[in-house]
């Protein structure tokens, strides 16, 4: 009996689940250390309720948001995602054309197999950002910047929340990083799932070969490590950045409100807060418990993203009233790549654009002006 077409975002990662090898799954799908913060991001949101208004005429109904004068038609971005490349082939362009086939950024990661060039070449006309992520080689990242906006990447966001590398247990019992390194666990992990298999690596071998990291730096280097993260990332390089990126320029890893205001100091023109979906500090407060200090500390003064478990649309609407610009979607996306492609983010997209438009009915509004922070109710202790 054929199963139905995926209703939410967690059928989708049912789905994702059953066609990716676990090492692929949980690498995506997992945090860091004993995933506290997972569960701390999820239960913030859960324990943050609307309270609608009725009889408020709400027929025809908007979800297009304004971002820098440009229009989104739905309040997401789609969050920068290591290896979306390795769920689904060409999974980076797949991603990005469902993006801008629905209207909404999508943000390349900085650890994607593709290179940003040809997600550009192959996502034509759309909103792309790059996510950077600061190594040792300063150089190589003065490059990447220019190539991204060579290539019309509007927008550099910079991760700033991993001077160091997190704590990820469950990589390391699956034999499994980033390039890949071949070892009997893997391989037998590989060669379980065959439709992965043949749709996915037999592919990239048949082709282009089995691909790699490819925005890391290569060749003979002066510098250590050159491709670990730059523990000495500070302000300085941020203001280097933006001397740097004619675009727009974010912050993605935001939770402090000082650190809010620096970001305004240092001329840039959006922030994201974050904790990196709970892949990073595992002792982190929820973002959306750090989203109204962060808007406070702004004042209005540039847009304030957010992003870490967000997987319904009155999940998104909640961020909304609260005050957030948009909310960006990670595993959402990665899901839904890993279950049909190019479609399976489409779906994705589709199914928190429909979920954002019953919310924002059952509250009684019809355009994303109207919701306000009158519309949240949070428990008194």
């Amino acid at each position: 009996m054929k199963q139905p077409p995926a209703q939410n975002i967690a059928d989708l990662r049912a789905i994702a689940k059953r066609r990716l090898p676990r090492a692929l799954f949980e690498y995506v799908d997992r945090g860091a250390e004993d995933e506290v913060a997972i569960d701390t991001n999820r239960r913030a949101l859960e324990q943050i309720k609307l309270r609608p208004r009725v009889l408020r005429g709400v027929a025809v109904r908007s979800a297009q948001q304004m971002l820098w004068g440009e229009p989104m038609a739905l309040p997401i971005a789609i969050a920068p995602t290591a290896v979306a490349g390795m769920l689904w082939h060409d999974g980076d362009v797949q991603s990005a054309r469902a993006a801008v086939a629905a209207g909404i950024p999508y943000t390349l990661s900085t650890f994607s197999v593709t290179a940003l060039e040809k997600v550009a070449e192959g996502a034509p006309g759309g909103r792309l950002w790059f996510q950077l992520y600061v190594m040792n080689d300063r150089d190589h990242m003065r490059q990447l910047v220019r190539r991204a906006w060579n290539a019309g990447y509007e927008a550099l966001m910079v991760t700033v929340d991993g001077p160091v590398a997190p704590k990820r247990e469950y990589n390391i019992r699956n034999g499994f990083n980033m390039p890949i390194t071949w070892g009997p666990r893997l391989m037998w992990d590989f060669a379980t799932h065959p439709r992965w298999l043949l749709g996915v690596a037999a592919r990239y071998k048949l082709t282009t070969g089995i691909p790699g990291m490819v925005h890391h730096a290569t060749g003979p280097s002066s510098v250590k490590d050159p491709n670990k993260s730059d523990a000495s990332l500070n302000w300085d390089t941020i203001r280097e950045l933006r001397a740097l990126f004619p675009g727009k320029l974010l912050l993605k890893g935001i939770l402090h409100p000082d650190d809010a205001r620096m970001a305004l100091d240092a001329g840039v023109d959006g922030i994201v807060v974050s904790n990196h979906g709970g892949r990073s500090l595992d002792a982190s407060l929820a973002t959306i418990d750090a989203l109204p200090d962060v808007l406070r500390a702004v004042d209005g003064r540039m847009p304030v993203m957010v992003d870490s478990a967000f997987y319904r649309g009155s999940d998104i609407v909640k961020a909304l009233a609260m005050g957030a610009g948009a909310v960006l979607v990670g595993r959402a996306a990665v899901w839904g790549v890993a279950a049909s492609g190019q479609a399976g983010v489409s779906h994705a997209i589709g199914i928190l654009g429909e979920e954002i438009d019953r919310v924002m009915a059952q509250t009684g509004c019809t355009r994303l002006s109207e919701l306000s922070p009158h519309l949240i109710w949070r428990p008194r202790y």
